[in-house]
């Protein structure tokens, strides 16, 4: 079956969502000669979405509110043209297809840009659920897997969301059966952070002798067992993220804020992805809410938002 199919294609509104994730565990491999890194990575997605809600139109126009809008008076920071994601998945569905790329697509945003979030590959993998079915493409679920891995390394589990592992460049998944929700607290910073710099900050502390490529296979698993089932305190134990000391060495501001959450009561404490937010791993909801009181009241943080995961990816709502 289609992910378009039995919603009205080709008129009317589609809404669709798409979820945050995590990287519960971030392992980096050394440089490769084409610039980029191999990676092994653990994705959990986590109960906090973007809405992207797409209309009939003459022609491709995409509007922003929320997070990252300008709306708040802070600084537009998501694009409104080529340069979003979610533009480029209309173009490259309707590519795929032989459509025309017309549409209204309008992006509601509670996932902050360049948070380590993937909130930007979140509205992309919603895009091409939402305009498969305004289309009638009835591109399968294959399809818009191989269209997403042409967006971007997050985008594939963005679309599939859940709990996987994730290898390449990020892109290649293998879903993982996670049993266990676990409940989080996600401090977000009030500046974002480039992912290419944090990238090459890792590169330049490994040059140096300050940082070094860990055992990914042993570390993934670890912590793909811990989902499966078993006490907060082993999935605490086997977090990990290779980019977190890039990070923390291009804002140190940071360490503060990871001690303030592991002194609210957090089991753990990382960086998310390229950051600059912190994911803090509590032991249940009622903690979630207590932790996350207590950090708002700190000041280390713009936002605070108590989620949980493994939530699923990519998905038509209403």
């Amino acid at each position: 079956m289609s992910a378009g199919a039995g919603r009205g294609a080709g008129h009317g509104t589609v809404v669709a969502r798409a979820p945050a994730k995590v990287n519960a565990q971030l392992q980096v491999g050394p440089l490769r000669e084409d610039g980029f890194h191999d990676l092994r990575t653990v994705y959990l997605a986590v109960s906090l979405f973007d809405t992207v809600t797409v209309r009939p139109d003459d022609r491709l126009s995409l509007t922003v509110s929320g997070e990252g809008s300008g709306a708040d008076g802070g600084p537009a920071t998501v694009p409104t043209d080529s340069g979003n994601l979610a533009w480029r998945a209309a173009e490259l569905l309707a590519q795929h297809a032989g459509v025309a790329a017309h549409a209204a697509i309008d992006i509601a945003k509670s996932i902050p840009a360049a948070a380590g979030l993937a909130g930007g590959s979140a509205d992309a993998a919603a895009a091409l659920v939402a305009l498969d079915s305004l289309w009638g493409t009835r591109a399968t679920r294959a399809d818009l897997a191989g269209l997403a891995a042409e967006l971007g390394s997050d985008v594939p589990f963005s679309l599939v969301g859940g709990v996987a592992l994730g290898t390449g460049r990020g892109e290649q998944l293998s879903p993982v059966l996670a049993r266990r929700r676990s409940d989080w607290v996600l401090g977000i910073a009030g500046e974002g952070l480039s992912t290419p710099r944090v990238y090459a900050e890792l590169d330049r502390l490994r040059a140096a002798g300050h940082a070094r490529v860990h055992d990914a296979a042993g570390r993934c698993d670890a912590v793909i067992t811990a989902l499966h089932g078993g006490p907060t305190e082993a999935l605490a134990a086997a977090l990990g993220n290779d980019l977190q000391a890039p990070a923390l060495s291009l804002r140190p501001d940071l360490q503060r804020a990871l001690r303030a959450a592991e002194e609210a009561g957090a089991r753990r404490a990382l960086v998310s992805g390229s950051g600059p937010t912190v994911a803090a791993l509590v032991d249940d909801e009622d903690a979630a809410v207590r932790v996350a009181a207590e950090l708002a009241g700190a000041g280390v943080f713009r936002t605070v938002r108590a989620v949980h995961g493994p939530v699923p990816g990519a998905r038509l709502v209403g």
